[in-house]
């Protein structure tokens, strides 16, 4: 059976989609057979993995809405291992439309039911917020995998989210675990960055990967050429980082 991973995280810009892609192209290379869903509107994690946005005719907003199938939604992507069911700019008004849907925070967690067992690895790259579409990714989820930036505000709003994964658990989904607070854009030179990395490990312990990923001119470049980091640039530590991510929730789930 196949384990459901929300990458999630409301405040934007702390490396979502930048972790989403990667991981899931690092354990496509490991060997796990991996389905990456783009739930944001702004298809971020599509584009980033080479799919043309305009070409997009079915994906998670006909998915939530129950118009198609999970299967009719797969796409192949150039990443060994890896498939994907892309987002596009449609998926906006999927909050309006599921507002007076009876069960409308299970419309994902239904949809992916019956293919669940088709895959080791389900990665759901969530919106920059806690509306109904990161709801529903929680609600189809085993665990969430928290990115946060190695910056000022990083635990800034954390808080909130941890709030929302706790009703999450109470009202819809009490399977739900955190899968682990990953820590990204991480620079040794900077004393902020070590200061944040100290304060996270001191609140979290246990609950924050050893895997930091670090700041790196590959990892940001990647996206603009549709690629993630393992086919952009396999030597750069961006790639490192992502791999040994990969290998420490592999080690886990077993």
């Amino acid at each position: 059976m196949g384990k459901i991973i929300s990458i999630a995280n409301q405040k934007g810009g702390v490396g979502k989609t930048t972790t989403a892609v990667n991981l899931a192209a690092a354990l496509g290379v490991l060997e796990k057979k991996v389905l990456l869903i783009d739930a944001d509107p702004q298809a971020n994690a599509t584009s980033g993995l080479g799919i043309d946005i305009e070409s997009v005719e079915i994906g998670t907003y006909q998915l939530l809405e129950h118009t198609k199938n999970a299967e009719d939604a797969i796409i192949e992507t150039d990443s060994p291992n890896l498939e994907l069911i892309p987002s596009h700019i449609d998926l906006v008004a999927i909050e309006l439309e599921l507002v007076d849907v009876e069960r409308r925070e299970y419309m994902l967690k239904e949809a992916l039911m019956p293919i669940k067992s088709n895959f080791d690895y389900i990665l759901i790259d969530c919106a920059p917020s806690l509306g109904l579409l990161t709801l529903n990714a929680l609600t189809a989820s085993d665990s969430v995998l928290i990115p946060i930036q190695c910056e000022y505000f990083a635990l800034e709003g954390l808080g909130k989210l941890l709030n929302t994964i706790k009703s999450v658990q109470k009202i819809h989904n009490q399977q739900l675990s955190i899968e682990g607070l990953l820590l990204t854009m991480y620079d040794s030179r900077l004393r902020l960055s070590n200061q944040v990395v100290e304060e996270v490990k001191k609140h979290f312990n246990d609950m924050v990967f050893e895997t930091i990923i670090q700041r790196n001119v590959r990892l940001s470049e990647a996206p603009s050429y549709g690629e993630s980091i393992i086919k952009y640039d396999a030597a750069s530590k961006g790639a490192n980082n992502y791999l040994s991510l990969a290998e420490e929730i592999i080690k886990k789930s077993k």
